[in-house]
């Protein structure tokens, strides 16, 4: 018997301030313990995406549900209803910068399983296996915007790992990476999934998405969906990937 979905994205459009399209008419679904690649050029619509099924937007038109539950501004006023689901989605921005405002990494860490009401032991336990998980407890005293670019992504995955998601909500995890971050990036990827995390990853790397996903789908610059799949049929489709500015051709 087939599981529901995480997430049921039914004719979703989005437009920004001023009627800028955002997202045009989009379904889609996300199963439960899938790796999906969202994959599209930058400004497709892929980001705007992850911030729906976060619940920080609100579609113009259509609906997205998460757990079987639409998600609305009306539902997250629901104070029981907004604590279970942030603990069970964590959203990674693209630039840390945005998601790093505490004095210390520590602090950083010990924020979301604060806000859970966890006992004093519970956070500690959470936050250390976190720090250890990324390979950053030496940073545990230092100030976030004192660190590299890639050491604030790290510090940025372990806010959300201490929040334990069921789900994860990447955006452009490898953007601004060096080749050595890149690498652990998707190992830590990997290993989320294998603990049987459902992975949502946005991304215009198609270089990552053989080796992270489990299905693909492409967002083309008119800002819908245009094509699903596994990794390796959509990668073989480079009229797809051409037309989607993913790649180009050498004339």
């Amino acid at each position: 018997m087939a599981s529901d979905p995480i997430f049921d994205v039914a004719g979703v459009h989005f437009s920004y301030e001023g009627g800028v399209p955002a997202l045009t008419d989009v379904w889609l679904q996300v199963q439960p313990g899938e790796c999906l690649a969202v994959l599209g050029a930058n400004g497709s619509g892929k980001s705007t995406l992850l911030k729906l099924l976060d619940g920080l937007y609100f579609p113009t038109a259509g609906t997205v549900r998460a757990f079987g539950r639409e998600l609305s501004e009306r539902a997250f006023r629901d104070e029981a209803f907004n604590l279970a689901f942030r603990r069970r989605v964590g959203l990674v921005f693209q630039d840390p910068d945005v998601q790093l405002f505490l004095p210390s990494v520590l602090d950083e860490v010990a924020f979301a399983p604060l806000q859970l009401g966890l006992s004093a032991e519970e956070v500690e336990g959470r936050v250390q296996g976190a720090l250890e998980a990324l390979r950053i407890e030496g940073l545990r005293d230092r100030a976030p915007h004192r660190l590299s670019g890639g050491e604030k992504k790290r510090v940025a995955l372990a806010s959300v790992l201490s929040l334990q998601p069921e789900v994860w909500l990447l955006d452009e995890p490898t953007s601004g990476l060096d080749p050595r971050s890149q690498g652990w990036l998707v190992e830590f990827i990997q290993e989320q999934h294998r603990q049987g995390k459902t992975m949502v990853i946005a991304t215009h790397d198609i270089s990552i998405v053989q080796t992270i996903a489990t299905r693909v789908c492409v967002f083309c610059e008119a800002h819908r969906i245009v094509a699903e799949g596994t990794p390796a049929r959509v990668l073989r489709d480079h009229a797809l990937l051409h037309d989607c500015n993913l790649s180009h051709t050498h004339s």
